[in-house]
């Protein structure tokens, strides 16, 4: 491992395992070093944001789908000075049009993708993460998000190089609410993927790593 690889911790959306990550994590690992942040113990933002931090170098860069990006943003709010740069993929800046019930969450969590050719594609590998993450995982996580203390302050504390993105098909944060977290984010730089829902880092993975790939070298 190239000692002068920026250490990189990926965090994964509510259901999800290291499987999101998997061709980022092959494909980055000469100019990153990554690891997979575990998200499964925890009910809490605030405990699953300690549980990464403890684990993880003294200084890094993070990047973070959907509960990622949330948690992501909690690790800044605990620990501003070890995170070199923030990645948030499908992340909302406010929980206030979210369903405010674990069943309801888990409903839109779950719908069908707006393209039937995607929805084929993720369908398979998302329904095996989420059966090896187990559904006291899921609700748990689900729970996490529905307690999600204001992120206003961790949004406000973010001076590092951020990349905001979004696809264009994604139900659970739309565009419109990825470009408003993206103008809350001094530094955000904010990316539309095209014919992308929910799972970025799945669904387009090429793209997914050339914007990782950009972010780590360019900010």
């Amino acid at each position: 491992m190239d000692r002068s690889a920026t250490p990189l911790v990926l965090l994964p959306a509510m259901g999800c395992d290291g499987q999101l990550w998997a061709r980022q994590i092959v494909d980055l690992s000469r100019l990153a070093q990554p690891e997979f942040g575990d998200l499964s113990r925890d009910d809490t933002l605030d405990g699953m944001a300690a549980r990464v931090l403890a684990d993880a170098p003294p200084r890094f860069a993070v990047a973070g789908v959907s509960l990622g990006g949330y948690v992501a943003m909690e690790m800044v709010r605990q620990a501003p000075d070890r995170i070199t740069r923030i990645a948030l993929f499908g992340t909302r800046d406010s929980m206030d049009m979210r369903p405010r019930t674990v069943t309801g969450q888990g409903m839109l969590a779950t719908a069908p993708h707006a393209d039937p050719r995607l929805s084929a594609i993720v369908s398979g590998p998302a329904q095996a993460m989420a059966d090896r993450v187990g559904p006291a995982v899921f609700e748990r996580q689900q729970r996490a998000l529905l307690a999600r203390p204001d992120i206003s302050e961790a949004i406000a504390a973010i001076r590092v190089p951020a990349l905001v993105a979004v696809g264009d098909r994604d139900r659970i944060c739309t565009p419109d609410d990825a470009r408003a977290l993206s103008a809350r984010i001094a530094s955000a730089r904010f990316h539309l993927l095209r014919s992308c829902g929910h799972l970025a880092p799945m669904e387009r993975p090429g793209e997914v790593t050339a914007l990782l790939r950009d972010w780590l070298t360019h900010g």
